[in-house]
């Protein structure tokens, strides 16, 4: 069984569960996998898989981990922490095809329940592959070690965020583990709740992308920033105050982002496009709003590496407090090649009863690389004007 804790989850995923519940409990969706690499998956994997989805059901929140939850997510009040434990997995809500080496995951069902598949079955598609195909992990700690160490050495502040493209739950144990040890107080946690538990460290992470895919999708393209920061305000009242910026590109945000929520949340977050660029654009736009930039935070989570964080701390030098979320470079920097795969919200309902889905998208900063349906796309693009 790869999934063998109920918080080996991404806390952002929680986090939005929440907000979820509280305001759109009828809320019915649909996600699908996107194979971004063209990997071909081995004969009878998609069995395999419905094997590992099926063990999921029995999962459930422990009470040492009800106990951390409670002590470390302070901003989750004790009815969702309760709704937690009697949580139970339903395997029903995912479909796994195959078709030769082609493999198709479809999830559906009510978002707030639906909400939490994502990074498990990410997690389990990339670890079977390599069990699958024979892989080994090579020097884990002695390459984690070193990061750890570089990183403390230019006071860079990052978490580990590689739960969804991890080689295997083993690997990012022994990383998370090495990182604390010898990054000392520039290691700042792991999204992962289970392994922020196990090393007794702090659970990262706020919003996703799909909150404002399904206001956009609900509210539309032009006011799903907005009504998706209102929303968030709504539900956390200032807590997790990370504003992720480009899901319909950094230049909407931008222009989107009231003097209110720019006071009220403590910083944005970059996950697509040139960071120096971003860096730039955050520190005028505080600046333009009379916000000191020092007193707000930037974080930075694309793709990142060791020269990559190092550029971009030399770039920011010290104008905004940054940090630094880093995923596959550290849970599988192994000796083989990391899965390029996503799961993405396609399709939202306000109710399951309602006739149709409407189409969520997803838009780049890089050109092409939208998410989602292409009449869709077209539309959004049209009504933000940017074709």
């Amino acid at each position: 069984m790869i999934i063998k804790h109920f918080t080996d989850n991404d806390l952002y995923k929680f986090s939005v569960m929440l907000a979820i519940q509280k305001l759109y409990p009828w809320a019915y969706v649909k996600y699908a996998f996107t194979n971004r690499g063209g990997t071909q998956f081995p004969e009878g994997f998609a069995e395999r898989m419905r094997e590992e989805v099926a063990a999921m059901a029995d999962l459930k929140l422990t009470q040492e981990e009800k106990k951390f939850v409670k002590t470390k997510c302070y901003f989750f009040d004790p009815v969702f922490v309760d709704f937690l434990e009697g949580f139970r997995y339903k395997p029903e809500e995912v479909t796994i095809v195959q078709e030769g080496g082609d493999l198709s995951v479809i999830i559906e069902g009510y978002w707030y329940r639906t909400v939490l598949w994502e990074v498990p079955l990410l997690a389990i598609i990339s670890e079977l592959y390599f069990k699958m195909t024979g892989a080994t992990p090579a020097a884990v700690e002695e390459k984690a070690v070193v990061k750890a160490k570089a990183l403390s050495g230019i006071e860079a502040d990052y978490s580990e965020f590689g739960t969804r493209r991890r080689f295997s739950f083993e690997v990012q144990d022994k990383v998370v583990g090495a990182l604390k040890a010898h990054s000392g107080e520039y290691f700042k946690g792991t999204s992962n709740v289970y392994l922020a538990m196990k090393y007794n460290t702090t659970p990262i992470g706020t919003m996703p992308h799909e909150w404002f895919m399904y206001h956009g999708a609900i509210y539309g393209y032009r006011s799903a920033n907005i009504k998706g920061l209102e929303a968030w305000v709504d539900v956390y009242d200032g807590s997790l105050g990370i504003a992720l910026t480009d899901t319909y590109t950094t230049d909407a945000f931008f222009d989107s982002f009231s003097l209110k929520h720019a006071k009220l949340f403590d910083g944005v977050r970059h996950d697509s496009s040139d960071p120096l660029v971003f860096a730039d654009k955050a520190i005028q736009f505080y600046e333009k709003n009379r916000i000191d930039p020092t007193s707000k935070t930037l974080v930075f989570s694309d793709s990142l590496n060791l020269e990559s964080v190092k550029a971009i701390k030399n770039h920011v030098a010290g104008r905004m407090h940054d940090t630094y979320g880093i995923g596959t470079f550290f849970s599988n920097d192994v000796g083989v090649k990391p899965l390029n795969i996503v799961i993405k919200l396609t399709d939202v309902k306000v109710h399951k009863k309602d006739s149709n889905y409407l189409k969520a998208v997803k838009l780049s900063d890089v050109a092409g690389k939208h998410t989602g349906d292409e009449r869709e796309i077209d539309l959004s693009l049209r009504t933000m004007g940017l074709i």
